[in-house]
């Protein structure tokens, strides 16, 4: 699903939801909030290794591989513990 389709049907079900306390939605904004930051930082890194990709392929020196590689890393990192801050939150309002 992607990231505005995601948000499209979250949107939704939480207006059809009149059970749901502000409290809960509010916690659900932070956690989407942390979504797209981190969605940012992906799409920046990944950018960045394609770049990279294009450079060695062509012969080049890329200096700069670790350190990009490790913002890939701590980017997917973020991402995961989102992911896991959503699902917690969901597993939570069903029990």
């Amino acid at each position: 699903m992607s990231i505005a389709g995601f948000l499209a049907h979250s949107a939704l079900a939480a207006a059809r939801d009149q059970t749901r306390t502000a409290a809960a939605i509010a916690a659900d904004h932070d956690i989407l909030t942390e979504l797209f930051a981190t969605g940012r930082k992906l799409g920046w890194a990944g950018s960045n290794l394609n770049q990279m990709t294009k450079t060695l392929n062509s012969g080049g020196d890329v200096a700069r591989i670790e350190e990009t590689l490790a913002d890939v890393r701590r980017a997917a990192t973020d991402t995961r513990a989102a992911v896991e801050r959503i699902n917690n939150h969901q597993k939570d309002e069903i029990a």
